[in-house]
């Protein structure tokens, strides 16, 4: 940990971290005890740990069912405690700069090793770290006072969860602590992008898209040997109970249906956005995919979704909930 700074009671300056001084407190306490809290964050909800804690760390992936060699994220407070656990390159302070706190993962060489453990990291040299951008998230780690990893709070390859209640279902169980922030507003896990030697290279498409990414810093390569430093590249991940069909103009007998648009009517009928917009089907998908999975269907099928924009994220998270990557 780089510091005690106290309890969060109060001492937060943004009203709802004041609403929220208990249930911060409480998950506060439970990681420096090595316990793990279920947080908001903008994107999805995670379960957390004390990421230099490599025995929390190893309750956490014990939670999660989460296969070791899948790296975690280090969630920090600002781009200062950023520079202090990885080397941040002038393409990194750039992204930093224009997109934290926000939805956007770096992946850099590692600095302080004791700040997150190895096996938070995998057993690798480099780190993956991001300031999220919900205040409440933003209160814990402040108060903290060090690194957290913060995978979603769910079980591995599981939808990820954008509601405390649908993390509670998952996860609950094995948290100590828990704080409600509401529905997640952006919906889908951060973009994952990799600056090491060589050309910066997108890991896992997200919330911040390539076309942003690339009038910063140039043209992204793809992934290739780099992906293992990125969480959520598994080929099946994301995925519910029922299999998946992807770009199906209608619902097939006893399918549910994601829609996009145009939506026939009928049970079982889930419209990720009537009026075809990205950011909204984006914020609906892990909801829509569980509340359709509910409905124990013989299959989900799923509309086409636009390749352009926030549209390349959303179809790398349909690609794995149907075990099909390429």
């Amino acid at each position: 940990m780089e510091g005690d700074h106290g309890p969060a009671g109060g001492g937060d300056g943004d009203p709802g971290a004041r609403r929220h001084a208990g249930e911060i407190d409480a998950a506060i306490q439970a990681l420096r005890d090595g316990r793990l809290a279920i947080l908001p964050t903008e994107t999805v909800y995670g379960l957390a740990a004390d990421a230099g804690n490599g025995g929390a760390v190893a309750a956490l992936f014990a939670a999660k069912g989460r296969p070791r060699f899948n790296p975690l994220i280090a969630h920090v407070a600002d781009a200062g405690a950023a520079r202090r656990i990885a080397d941040l390159d002038p393409r990194a302070l750039r992204l930093a700069e224009a997109f934290w706190p926000g939805p956007l993962t770096l992946v850099a060489q590692v600095r302080d090793e004791a700040a997150v453990c190895a096996l938070a990291r995998a057993g690798l040299d480099t780190l993956a770290v991001r300031v999220p951008a919900h205040p409440l998230a933003l209160a814990v780690l402040r108060a903290f006072g060090g690194p957290l990893v913060a995978p979603s709070a769910n079980r591995s390859g599981r939808p990820s969860p954008t509601t405390l209640a649908d993390a509670a279902a998952e996860v609950g169980e094995f948290a100590a602590a828990a704080i409600d922030g509401g529905a997640c507003a952006v919906g889908l896990e951060s973009t994952v992008v990799s600056l090491l030697d060589g050309p910066a290279r997108l890991l896992r498409p997200g919330a911040v898209t390539r076309a942003s990414i690339e009038a910063l810093i140039g043209p992204l390569a793809e992934a290739q040997d780099d992906a293992r430093r990125s969480p959520g590249r598994m080929t099946r991940h994301y995925a519910p109970d029922a299999p998946v069909r992807l770009d199906a103009a209608a619902p097939l007998a006893g399918e549910a249906f994601l829609a996009f648009g145009d939506a026939p009517a009928g049970p079982g009928v889930f419209n990720l956005s009537p009026g075809r917009d990205l950011s909204e089907a984006a914020a609906n998908l892990f909801a829509f995919l569980r509340a359709a999975d509910a409905l124990a269907p013989a299959a989900i099928a799923v509309a086409a979704i636009p390749a352009h924009g926030l549209g390349e994220a959303i179809n790398d998270r349909l690609r794995r909930a149907a075990g099909k990557v390429g």
